[in-house]
């Protein structure tokens, strides 16, 4: 197989089964993605406009329900009542519709008014989560510019917090908000060489790695992290990625099959196991 091919085949059979088992993030199940319309030369997506895009896709009656939550926040001049209006809105879009950026964003704007460290880093890490699995560059840059804001008032509360500097880092590195992603790797090289037990920022700078094409980096900081954390299974599936995309057979095949034998989705286990399978 040629290098290209190996990098396409390898790059979409992540993203496919990560999204079964690693993929966006709201309770017990998967939501489904409103998807703007946004050429090659990508215009910027707004929340307005994912808003809008996912009322399209509702009955009247769930309209009616909606608009009724809104119109408490346009009337309301009171934080609590604007925050559990947001509130509201995260449940109706996440528990009832089940599409993601709606939720995502209502839980963001509610973590704002709070303005707790919880609240703030949980909403962040709900963009950042998806983040790492979009592969279109217009909802990287909304999904990472909306982690950056919530991780940077986070971190006004609580500046030592070194997850929210990895995660700020991290949405330099993987969402398109700057022509420099050293700007995002710098901070999470210094905390992990001051911490190199900081998991999270090991896996992060792992996936840097592969993004790059720095697979023996990548495949460095991910062993570091299933070494210490043998059930962190997406560490593993990345690491069988790196092994895979940089050619290493047998080291992709024993990771894909470490992975295979702990994940529970069977969907998940049928596509790896064809992955073993073609790379045998």
């Amino acid at each position: 197989m040629k290098k290209q091919q190996l990098l396409l085949v390898g790059s979409g059979f992540l993203l496919l089964v990560s999204l079964f088992f690693f993929g966006k993030t709201v309770p017990e199940k998967k939501p489904e993605t409103v998807a703007a319309n946004t050429p090659h030369e990508e215009k910027k997506i707004n929340s307005e406009q994912l808003i809008r895009h996912a009322k399209e896709r509702l009955d009247p009656r769930q309209v009616q329900k909606v608009t009724s939550i809104e119109n408490i926040v346009i009337r309301g001049d009171i934080k609590n009542q604007q925050l559990s209006a947001f509130r509201q809105l995260a449940s109706f879009w996440g528990d009832s519709i089940r599409l993601f950026e709606p939720y995502a964003y209502y839980t963001a704007e509610a973590a704002k008014l709070e303005n707790s460290e919880k609240s703030l880093t949980f909403a962040a890490h709900l963009f950042l989560t998806n983040l790492k699995t979009e592969s279109e560059h217009a909802m990287q840059d909304w999904l990472a510019s909306n982690a950056k804001v919530l991780f940077e008032q986070a971190l006004q509360i609580n500046p030592a917090n070194d997850s929210s500097r990895i995660g700020l880092g991290a949405c330099y590195i993987f969402g398109h908000i700057s022509d420099n992603p050293m700007e995002g790797i710098a901070p999470i090289r210094k905390i992990v060489e001051k911490d190199p037990n900081n998991l999270f920022g090991q896996f992060i700078l792992g996936l840097g790695g592969i993004k790059s094409g720095q697979f023996d980096k990548a495949i460095e900081r991910f062993l570091i992290v299933t070494s210490k954390d043998p059930n962190n299974l997406e560490a593993a599936l990345n690491l069988a990625e790196a092994y895979d995309r940089k050619g290493d057979k047998a080291n992709a095949i024993k990771w894909y099959t470490v992975v295979k034998d702990k994940v529970p989705n069977p969907d998940a286990k049928k596509e790896l196991d064809a992955r073993i399978k073609a790379l045998k």
